[in-house]
């Protein structure tokens, strides 16, 4: 990673998807995430782009996009969603650094971002990134996590934690994870050219003695129904916004998809097992279906 640009937290390797997800106990938190994207996911669309795609958990939750983006900083999580959807037109599997979006201005009319934010040390810029590669009109999905939650705040009246659940700036409560603020989210949001629609509140019965003592089917029920109070507050350590980009609509680009993450040239001809740029000279490798955007083939530049 180069210096100028933020670090970049990197599940290469990990077994994150076997020990978090399919093992992890965590069946509560999938239902229930799966419940808010449905309800703010928009029917149908073209083409969309998912943020931290890791080993394609939800990419199977987006049945009205005939076109996925699966955008990963892991090799390895991308191989597994490979493996788990299979390898088609319908998939593009790409490597690549959400501060150096590899994607045409205006290419993607829908975006999702889940549990991603908050590995990323500067939310705002990302969110600017993304904000190129939407067209005007276009749907954001956006999870984060949130430090203004029921337990942080009782945690901190009691003297138990230090750290200050109202202040707006973000906690690092482990390197290159953070949790945020709900308004600091707004104001980043709305400051990179979105417009807020809906705010659902995910997660209320995050605590292990309810979901060793309570019916799975009982706590999604009840999560389901007091999603909707994320309109008037947000408690919960997850929160689903659902965001429109701004600006007049206008037809998808044709043609061009990738652009250099160096230098934005977007004519990048495909040869064999690498993308050229012929304006900077970079190449980007092709590695098994996966176009690598994270560093130059040739390690130039």
């Amino acid at each position: 990673m180069k210096a100028q640009h933020p670090p970049v937290c990197d599940y290469e390797g990990s077994g994150y998807q076997e020990n978090f997800w399919d093992r992890g106990g965590r069946e509560y938190e999938d239902q229930v995430e799966a419940i808010a994207l449905h309800r703010l996911l928009p029917p149908s669309g073209s083409l969309l782009l998912e943020l931290g795609a890791g080993a394609g958990r939800n990419t199977p939750r987006y049945p009205g996009f005939p076109r996925i983006v699966l955008l990963d900083y892991s090799l390895s999580q991308l191989r597994l969603a490979q493996e788990r959807l299979g390898i088609s037109e319908r998939y593009v599997y790409v490597a690549a650094d959400v501060y150096r979006l590899p994607f045409t201005a205006g290419l993607f009319d829908a975006a999702t971002m889940i549990r991603t934010l908050h590995h990323l040390q500067e939310p705002a810029l990302a969110l600017e990134q993304l904000r190129q590669v939407l067209q005007p009109g276009a749907i954001f999905i956006l999870e984060y996590a949130n430090k203004r939650n029921l337990k942080a705040i009782l945690r901190y009246w009691l003297g138990r934690q230090s750290w200050n659940p109202f202040s707006l700036a973000p906690v690092e409560f482990a390197e290159l994870n953070f949790d945020f603020h709900p308004r600091a989210v707004r104001l980043w949001l709305a400051a990179a050219g979105f417009r807020l629609e809906r705010q659902l509140t995910v997660s209320h019965f995050r605590i292990a003695w309810m979901k060793r003592l309570l019916p799975l089917g009982l706590l999604v029920k009840l999560d389901a129904l007091f999603q909707w109070s994320g309109a008037w507050w947000q408690l919960t350590p997850s929160v689903f916004l659902r965001s429109t980009a701004l600006g007049e609509p206008r037809e998808a680009p044709s043609g061009d998809f990738f652009r250099c993450p160096e230098c934005k040239f977007h004519l990048l001809a495909e040869s064999g097992d690498r993308l050229d740029c012929p304006s900077c000279q970079r190449s980007w490798a092709i590695r098994d279906g996966i176009y690598d955007f994270r560093q130059p083939a040739d390690n130039s530049g």
